[in-house]
């Protein structure tokens, strides 16, 4: 089950979770989180913000090496396949051709090259994200069920080397949240006096 989890701070708070009325105020909201020097955050939108991953300053994925390195494992082994087979398992002469005849090995080895890319996209976007995740404490919220329909999120993971939850909640309410809220680490509803706070007019 440990795959099927997140790995979780320690501590009875999982982070704080705030809700922003507009995309606009969101993506202020994360260059301000950004600023701030916070490092272990998200941001959460029901369909994908022009620049937000500039604004959360996010670094270059990985994930295009990752299908670089398995596409050209898959094409190398195409080729390779079919040269130790032509060449040393069945060489057969065929209308005089040498046996290692690389041209009529090209359609097997660009498809296996896009099958090898294909399979490390999606297993490594699996891993990245550590999916499939069966469980998470943000779904405790009943709040954050907006987050696929027309909520706007930025949580905050407590293990955060700045997370403070006075300072924290502070700054997300100075940065236009309409709600801020302490979510638990396990399925337990957090503590009264520290479950939410709602931003002053």
């Amino acid at each position: 089950m440990g795959l099927l989890r997140p790995s979780l701070p320690p501590g009875e708070v999982f982070g704080a979770l705030a809700e922003f009325a507009t995309p606009a105020e969101l993506y202020h909201a994360c260059e301000g989180v950004r600023d701030a020097g916070y490092t272990r955050w998200d941001a959460h939108t029901p369909f994908p913000i022009h620049g937000l991953e500039r604004a959360m300053g996010l670094r270059a994925s990985r994930l295009p090496w990752v299908v670089l390195v398995t596409a050209v494992l898959g094409a190398v082994s195409g080729i390779g396949l079919q040269g130790w087979v032509s060449t040393i398992a069945y060489p057969l002469v065929i209308s005089g051709k040498p046996f290692f005849s690389w041209p009529a090995f090209i359609p097997i080895t660009f498809e296996l090259g896009v099958l090898g890319g294909a399979f490390g996209a999606v297993l490594g976007m699996l891993a990245f994200n550590q999916l499939p995740t069966l469980h998470h404490p943000l779904f405790a919220s009943q709040r954050f069920e907006r987050a696929s329909d027309d909520g706007f999120f930025i949580s905050i993971e407590s293990w955060d080397p700045r997370f403070d939850a006075g300072r924290t909640v502070d700054l997300l309410r100075r940065l236009g949240a309409q709600e801020v809220e302490l979510v638990a680490s396990s399925s337990e509803p957090a503590k009264p006096g520290d479950a939410t706070t709602r931003a002053t007019p």
